[in-house]
């Protein structure tokens, strides 16, 4: 996923994420592969980011993932 995407297209898949501080960020993708990012990252190198893309915005947006406790399919 890269913010080279441009905004977010109609029937595109979102997450929702929920942080342990209670911060939400809506992100581009279905939440499988949304959990295979935040897995892989926490599978990886010690504090190795979940790199994802913010599905209102397109920006790039980095999340530990050890500090998230809920994915969620949103509304696209």
């Amino acid at each position: 996923m890269s913010s080279s995407e441009g905004p977010l297209r109609p029937g595109t898949s979102t997450t929702e994420i929920t942080l342990v501080t209670g911060d939400r960020y809506c992100v581009r993708g279905d939440s499988k592969s949304v959990e295979r990012i935040v897995l892989d990252a926490a599978r990886g190198s010690i504090m190795q980011l979940a790199w994802l893309v913010e599905a209102e915005t397109g920006k790039d947006l980095a999340v530990n993932p050890h500090h998230v406790v809920i994915l969620r399919a949103a509304d696209s």
